[in-house]
Order: structure tokens, then sequence, then C-alpha cells
């Protein structure tokens, strides 16, 4: 992965040559008479591993699992109905990331569809700008609609601390944000309990932009756990195939063990910094539900005491009520794991990124939304990737 030959240095995750060694050194390991089930949980993962063409090229008894980890596609339908009735009984303005605006909640409405309606819903980069706007208009209450795993979370922090230190009042958020490895527990758990008999699940790839805030420590109770190889990863093609690589390495010896594949930005204690501001700002919930998971123990935060006033969900009243998901949509499946898009009688018919039914296919990094952008995962060939030749090696 070095400079030597004037290969830049993020093109070099790209490289052709390169690829095609881990290709035929993934092909060797897995050159067995059995099947190996890999799950990448990260939809940034499951998007690269389409957009590269990578899957068509695997061994064909090597099957990747996609896993849950899309934010907006994880975040039930209960929880867009909570600021759906938000704004319908309250004039604030609702800031929102791009793509959580066009979830649909249970009857069909979206964020985007209430703005259309004349509700004040806008779409931010971020908690900051959420912030400035309450700077901006005293006079209005700004509800920042904050979504996302540990990558998302310090910046909603950072956010609620400096509402805090200003004392600004017209602030709150209303907070979704989830944890990674408790995620990871109840996907294991589900793969080994009644509704997961006869599914397999050899080995997990884990979100390396989630350890570099966590630390790759935080994936190593999993896998000792569960007796899981387990890879962190990065999100180019050969973090993806070299991740693959370590974990057939795995399991043909018959190990069981945390692997960091991300080294280049990674840690074994993560961003202590960004750790200590979620702690201060946030506490861990008891039970939250997720999307297609079900509620699972500890795996999400809620805004802290000292900070209940910058709580949109205490400062507003709002209750929660668990829905039920559109029946024709194979969402929580595919979630799960249990089921590919395409596997899903709505996926490129009723349901497209256009107009979406499913979770899955608004998000960028769901898989829905990834297959249905790159031809069912037959993207370019590697020998089409970024770098020619033999440079890099």
């Amino acid at each position: 992965m070095s400079e030597e030959r004037g290969l830049p240095y993020a093109q070099a995750f790209s490289n052709p040559t390169l690829g095609r060694r881990l290709l035929a050194a993934i092909a060797r390991e897995a050159a067995t008479p059995r099947d190996y089930f890999l799950m990448e949980f990260c939809g940034g993962h499951t998007h690269a591993l389409c957009k590269h063409g990578l899957l068509p090229l695997l061994p064909p008894n090597l099957h990747m699992v996609h896993g849950p980890g899309c934010p907006v596609c994880v975040l039930p339908a209960g929880r867009i109905n909570q600021a759906l009735e938000l704004l319908a009984a309250h004039p604030v303005v609702l800031c929102s990331f791009g793509d959580m605006m066009r979830v649909p909640g249970s009857r069909g409405q979206s964020l985007l569809s209430a703005r259309a309606q004349g509700a004040d819903v806008r779409m931010v980069l971020g908690p900051t700008q959420a912030l400035k706007l309450a700077q901006a208009l005293p006079q209005r209450e700004v509800v920042f609609f904050a979504v996302g795993f540990e990558t998302t979370t310090p910046p909603t922090a950072q956010a609620l601390w400096q509402a805090r230190q200003m004392g600004l009042k017209n602030f709150s958020i209303l907070c979704n944000h989830v944890l990674t490895p408790p995620a990871m527990r109840g996907i294991l758990e589900a793969f080994r309990g009644p509704e997961g008999e006869g599914a397999r699940l050899d080995g997990m790839v884990a979100p390396g932009h989630v350890a570099t805030v966590v630390g790759h420590q935080a994936f190593e109770e999993v896998a000792e756990a569960f007796g899981i190889p387990t890879c962190v990863a990065g999100f180019e093609p050969l973090d993806l195939l070299d991740a693959i690589y370590r974990l057939l390495c795995q399991l043909n010896g018959r190990q069981a063990r945390l692997e960091n594949g991300f080294r280049r930005a990674t840690t074994r204690e993560g961003n202590r910094h960004a750790q200590r501001l979620m702690r201060e700002v946030f506490e861990v919930c008891e039970n939250f539900e997720w999307r297609g998971l079900g509620c699972l123990p500890n795996s999400a935060w809620r805004i802290a005491p000292a900070y209940a006033a910058w709580d949109a969900q205490a400062k507003w009243q709002l209750p929660y009520s668990p829905v039920e998901d559109n029946p024709g949509c194979c969402c929580a499946q595919v979630l799960r794991g249990q089921k590919r898009p395409p596997q899903c009688p709505l996926f490129a018919k009723v349901c497209t990124p256009s107009s979406p039914i499913g979770a899955c296919m608004v998000s960028p990094e769901g898989a829905c939304s990834a297959y249905y952008a790159h031809a069912q995962g037959i993207g370019p060939a590697l020998s089409s990737l970024q770098g020619e030749g033999e440079g890099g090696e």
C-alpha cells in the first residue's frame, strides 16, 4: 500500500494487481467442501461490495450476508411517527439529514411529505447547522432529529454541550443514536435462536469508522462471547477483500478472535475525547426498538438528566408507540440477514429509490438501495478499478 512507485495513497486501496492477488488467496482458502457465511455488518460495506463489483468475483461457496448497519434503515417506523406527531402538535422547525426525510412512517407519510403539507422541515448536514439555525431564529423552537451509530453521535453530543454552554433554550434533540456492539450481539443471538434455525453466520466484518470512535476493543467482547471470527475493515475494495481473507484463514485454522484490518485509522482505545463527551451528555437506554431486530437491551443512547432541557422527547412529552412495518416489505428480514433485496416481492417493482416502501431502499447505505443502484451487486470489473499495471505492490 505504499507510494514507492507513484501510486497515490488512497488510490492504492483500489489497486487491481493487489486485488487480484487477494482474490486468488481468497479462492485458495475457500477451496474446501464447506460453505462460508460472512456478514458485513455495515451498510457502507454492502454498498462498497456492490459498487466495486466484488460479490460476483468471490468463490461460489463464499456467501456475504448483508447486515443491519444502516442508521436510517434500523430506525423503526414508530420513531418517525414520533417526529411527525411533534410537527403536527407544535410549530417547531424540525431539522434532519436528507435521507431520513424520505423514510415513511407507519401511515406512509414521511418528513418530506409533511413538509409538502406545510410543516417546517429542513435538511441539514449535521447538528451544528441546526444549532446555528436556533441561534438565528431565537423566536422559534428548533429540533434536530438525531440518528446514527457511534460515528454520528459525537457531533450531536458536541451540539448539546454547546447549547448548554450558551444557554440556548430554543434548541433540542430528538435522540435516536444507537450502538453497534449490542446490535451485533442481537444478530448473533437471532442466528442461534429458533428463528435463525437453519441459517449460519461464520464470521463478521466490523465497521472501521465505528472503531475509530469506540476503538476496536468494543468488538473483542462480541468475538469472544460468540466464538466468531471478526475483522474490523475500512471501506475500500482491498480493505474488504483483506477482511474476507483474514476471516477465511481464521475459520480454516479453527480460530475465533478479533483482528484489526483498519490500523491506518483505528486503535484499540479509539477516540477517548469523543467517548468522554458522549458519556457526559448521554446515558445508555435499558431497551430500544430497532427495525427488524426488535427491542435490544442497552443498545441506544438517551439524553442525560443534566441535559434534559435540550431533550425534545422530554420537553414536548412525546410518547413512543411501536408499530408494525408494511407487511409486504421484507426490510426486516433484509436487516436480519435472512433475505437478500431481490427476494422481496416489492424490490425494483413497487419499491424503488424514487418511491421507496421500505427504509432499506431510501438510504444510500441500505442494502436494497445498493443492489438497485449497482445492478444487484454486479458493478465494474476489478481490473477497471482505479490504478493500473503493477504499481503499489
